[in-house]
């Protein structure tokens, strides 16, 4: 099954429904389904083997997601934040391209002796090319290539094939699911396996969907308001913008339904604020890789009502957990030497199902011989089955010969009411092996020491557990999918700090 079958069936289901944009003005299905189609032909008449998109999410990314998909070739979004030389050694990694890019990122490739259509011209050119019929290619062909973001290491190439991407819908959205009135606000960008999931899964479900290119939390709150939002996505930092940005004031958004968020780890006090500001919003936790076609589990809202307001403090802590796997998907926590661990049990999260790609380009697939995808998350599963993710396994601090999980320590500091963000990573030690580093971001105008917040870790954790050095900063690094960029704090510091 190719993903162009989710957008004609949706064609099918109501081809007059507003798919994208406003209410007012927006693309119908039909109208979505005819400009794919001539962006298609474009792409087949140029010879193309893939279609490379530097772009912001808006209303041509469905159109070129889908087109692609028409053409038979897969679509490769890049991130337009990186640098000529990186966007550079990206395109030399993919096959005979066609090049689409915004205006204001299309002469990085101009530069660089690349042809390239603007997004404009390829939309123009679709709607003025005779649109093709049937989609080409079959379930095995890759429907999009997405770069990780390299934040451990240089950027794969993860193939996402359309049996993936479209078992994933299958198994997790119903169709025809939304309301007329139903609308999602999209935030994240093209190139994050969230951007991918959300125009799929919202219209198979015929959900309208509205893009914030640029996110603002103003701007996004205005959007929810007028456009009348029922449900979003977002990463933890927006979401932290968000919370900042009202203060104490309840969010007036009267119509979101349902807001979720992913794609990186969520700081506990930032979750809790922001339920206690969006009161009558049920909040979804998904969690998923990009490996795996974006989400396998799920935290719904039930589950967050239900742990926020528990005495019990084994339910309770399942507000910080990302719930129990979607259907369709088995999961395993494994020892290092492969023995699968009991609930409760600290290990490797190993997965299986049939939208788990764990494949890359040039590397072919990491799954073992029993289909089983190593995600490199240190995780565990509660007694109910809820899934525990303590961190990313090449983050892990070997102190003395104790592991040490950085979230652990990171969510003590951002309990500290001075503290507005806080990483932790391990720097080389002689003696240890590493030691413990905290980067901390102070909340604007508050006066906190390095000593006042080892001693505040020192006595909810234990001693070995207590950071060694505290260094402050005015802000983080951060990808704009939220993901914390910890190799850039270690190489910024020699290991004598």
């Amino acid at each position: 099954m190719n993903i162009a079958m989710l957008l004609d069936m949706a064609v099918a289901g109501d081809p007059e429904r507003i798919a994208v944009g406003p209410r007012a003005t927006g693309t119908t299905a039909a109208r979505l389904h005819r400009a794919a189609a001539g962006v298609a032909a474009v792409v087949r008449a140029k010879g193309a083997h893939e279609l490379v998109f530097a772009g912001l999410n808006g209303p041509a990314f469905p159109v070129l997601l889908f087109g692609a998909a028409l053409a038979g070739v897969p679509l490769v979004p890049v991130n337009y934040r990186l640098s000529a030389a990186a966007l550079t050694d990206l395109l030399g990694r993919t096959e005979r391209p066609l090049v689409v890019a915004d205006d204001d990122f299309a002469a990085v490739f101009t530069d660089a002796g690349t042809d390239v259509m603007t997004t404009a011209a390829m939309l123009e050119a679709g709607m003025s090319a005779d649109p093709v019929e049937d989609a080409a290619g079959t379930e095995d062909d890759p429907a999009v290539l997405l770069f990780t973001s390299g934040t451990t290491a240089a950027p794969k190439a993860a193939v996402l094939r359309h049996r993936h991407l479209t078992s994933y819908i299958l198994n997790t959205v119903d169709f025809a699911s939304a309301e007329a009135s139903d609308a999602v606000v999209i935030s994240v960008p093209p190139y994050h396996v969230a951007g991918v999931g959300s125009v799929l899964s919202n219209v198979y479900a015929g959900r309208r969907i509205v893009h914030l290119p640029a996110f603002d939390p103003g701007e996004w709150l205005r959007l929810v308001r007028e456009e009348g939002v029922t449900s979003a996505m977002l990463v933890p930092t927006m979401l932290a913008r968000i919370v900042e940005h009202l203060g104490d004031r309840a969010a007036d958004v009267p119509t979101l339904r349902s807001l979720a968020y992913g794609g990186a780890r969520m700081p506990p006090t930032v979750l809790e604020a922001a339920l206690r500001l969006f009161p009558d919003t049920g909040f979804v936790n998904a969690y998923g890789l990009t490996e795996t076609s974006s989400t396998i589990a799920l935290l719904g809202p039930d589950d967050h009502r239900a742990a926020i307001s528990s005495d019990d403090p084994a339910i309770r802590a399942r507000l910080h957990s990302a719930g129990r796997m979607v259907p369709g998907i088995e999961a395993q926590i494994r020892a290092a030497d492969g023995t699968v661990l009991p609930p409760g049990s600290s290990g490797e999260l190993w997965v299986r199902g049939p939208q788990v790609s764990g494949e890359y380009r040039g590397a072919g697939s990491l799954l073992d011989s029993d289909g089983w995808f190593r995600t490199r998350d240190l995780a565990r599963f509660d007694g109910d089955g809820y899934l525990f993710v303590e961190g990313r396994a090449d983050d892990t601090i070997i102190r003395g010969g104790e592991n040490i999980a950085p979230a652990e320590i990171e969510d003590v500091l951002l309990r500290h009411p001075g503290v507005r963000e806080a990483a932790i990573v391990g720097l080389p030690d002689e003696e240890w092996g590493e030691r413990i580093a905290a980067f901390v971001v102070p909340h604007q105008g508050v006066d906190v020491d390095a000593e006042t917040l080892r001693s505040w870790v020192r006595r909810r954790l234990r001693g070995s557990k207590t950071p060694d050095v505290v260094l402050f900063r005015e802000e983080l690094p951060y990808t704009a999918t939220g993901k914390l960029l910890r190799r850039e704090l270690a190489d910024a510091v020699d290991g004598s700090a």
